[in-house]
């Protein structure tokens, strides 16, 4: 007689992982709807209809707008972690990092509708005087400080010039960063590929040390 393999059961889900996909799901609609139709639009109701979920889900698992907005940075904020590290740019000389990041930042601006959720949000908690802003600047300051460590390596290799104010320079690349993220919202067909070339390379011809 053939016998035949039985499939085992699917593994059923843990409430802990259920919470997760749904906070998840929940985090990913909110970025749709700011991306797509801004943050007026992100409500409650709107996000849970959009994650398949309901409203009261939403409030239930981030208890404010202000506590969604958190998790939508710290899901952005990973997101962007994952990507730098696939390329392994801690791993760089200072200024090879720095300018690593730049390039990659840049060739990914265009592309992802986070970016896009990411400034719109910015603006507005900018604009409307928020509470929400607090969230955002803790976000930068970890980005700057990473900056300024890579330029303190960078100089201490020899490869950044001694002369250099790695905080001044660290806040003054992220400050571009920023003002181009903001230049592709007001007219998304920006030449970001040109900028990035002479960005990356602006920045080296500045940093680098005389040899």
């Amino acid at each position: 007689m053939e016998h035949t393999l039985q499939k085992p059961p699917p593994r059923r889900r843990t409430q802990a992982e259920r919470r997760d996909q749904s906070e998840r799901g929940l985090v990913e609609a909110s970025i749709a709807v700011v991306s797509e139709e801004g943050v007026s639009a992100a409500t409650f109701e709107a996000i849970g209809r959009r994650g398949g979920y309901s409203r009261g889900l939403v409030g239930q698992r981030f208890g404010s707008k202000l506590g969604l907005i958190e998790a939508v940075i710290a899901y952005l904020h990973d997101e962007k972690e994952t990507y730098t590290a696939a390329h392994r740019v801690d791993g760089l000389p200072g200024l090879e990092a720095l300018l690593a990041y730049v390039d990659l930042y840049l060739r990914r601006l265009s592309h992802l509708g986070e970016v896009q959720a990411y400034f719109r949000l910015l603006c507005w908690a900018v604009a409307d005087i928020s509470a929400f802003r607090s969230a955002f600047a803790t976000e930068h300051d970890h980005v700057r400080a990473r900056f300024e460590v890579w330029l303190i390596r960078g100089q201490a290799e020899g490869q950044i010039r001694p002369d250099l104010d790695p905080t001044a320079a660290a806040l003054m690349v992220g400050s571009q960063l920023l003002g181009l993220s903001m230049q592709m919202l007001i007219d998304p067909t920006t030449d970001v590929d040109r900028i990035r070339v002479t960005c990356v390379a602006t920045l080296r011809q500045a940093f680098a040390a005389n040899r």
